[in-house]
């Protein structure tokens, strides 16, 4: 198991956080819909306000993996929750112990800040993703579905 340090994101780390990123958007085969960069991620999570925070994991000062999350809020329960945007580890760092060590650290972020739960989507197609998620006790609930409006779709729902 490799011993990675985790920490919060400082602003000297956004161009490593931008990066994983990016090597995310590839691993999840969207990375030409990528809109973001450096300033952008910068400005998300320490612009005023921020709409966005981040762990990363170092290893010998190089940081191998991220998680970028945010509160959501659910209605039915009356209380704000932890949202996960996204999780990523380096393929050469994977199954040593590092995202599991990023979720638990969020868990208790969730817990300090009095969040009932902790939400997060995952592609049908990450199986490694699917089983590690049932492995730590996550329910993946199959009966609801991701819904999106984006650019020109938000446009013309708003012109009606």
């Amino acid at each position: 198991m490799t011993i990675a340090t985790i920490r919060k994101a400082k602003p000297s780390d956004v161009g490593d956080i931008h990066h994983l990123l990016m090597e995310l958007a590839v691993f999840e085969k969207i990375d030409h819909l990528v809109e973001s960069n450096e300033g952008s991620t910068h400005r998300a999570l320490f612009g005023e306000p921020s709409s966005a925070e981040a762990l990363v994991a170092e290893l010998d000062g190089s940081i191998i993996a991220t998680a970028i999350y945010f509160h959501n809020y659910s209605t039915f329960m009356g209380r704000k929750g932890l949202y996960l945007e996204d999780i990523y580890v380096k393929p050469d760092f994977r199954g040593q112990g590092i995202g599991k060590t990023l979720l638990v650290e969020l868990a208790k972020t969730a817990i300090t800040r009095g969040c009932p739960r902790m939400e997060w989507t995952v592609l049908d197609w990450n199986t490694k993703a699917i089983d590690f998620y049932n492995k730590i006790g996550a329910n993946i609930m199959t009966d609801w579905r991701l819904v999106r409006l984006s650019g020109n779709d938000i446009e013309t729902l708003a012109n009606q």
